[in-house]
């Protein structure tokens, strides 16, 4: 049975991504709130990000892997979301080579 999750994601006034929060049984995340911003004007999170909440996934299915629930399925779901990860970095890195990264441009 899938875990019911509800989401509310928002929009700033020039519709881009400002924030929001999915929650569920055991879960409650907020999501970032704006840019982080570049240089000396770079803020600290106000929220989470799409990576780290992958991370805490891998983690758990890691931890299953060293247990007597290590199967297949949870093998290829890590292996699924460090390319994932890898993806997301990739992103962000082209991001910063573009000098972009910490703002709403694409």
């Amino acid at each position: 049975m899938k875990q019911v999750i509800k989401e509310k994601h928002e929009l700033d006034s020039d519709g881009n991504p400002d924030g929001g929060h999915s929650l569920g049984l055991g879960i409650s995340i907020a999501w970032q709130k704006g840019p982080l911003g570049r240089g000396e004007h770079r803020k600290e999170p106000s929220g989470a990000f799409v990576e780290g909440v992958l991370q805490a996934a891998l983690g758990r299915l890691q931890f299953y892997q060293g247990s007597k629930f290590k199967c297949r399925e949870n093998a290829i779901a890590i292996t699924k979301i460090e390319e994932a990860l890898m993806w997301l970095d990739s992103r962000t890195r082209n991001r910063e080579e573009r000098a972009v990264e910490g703002t709403h441009a694409v």
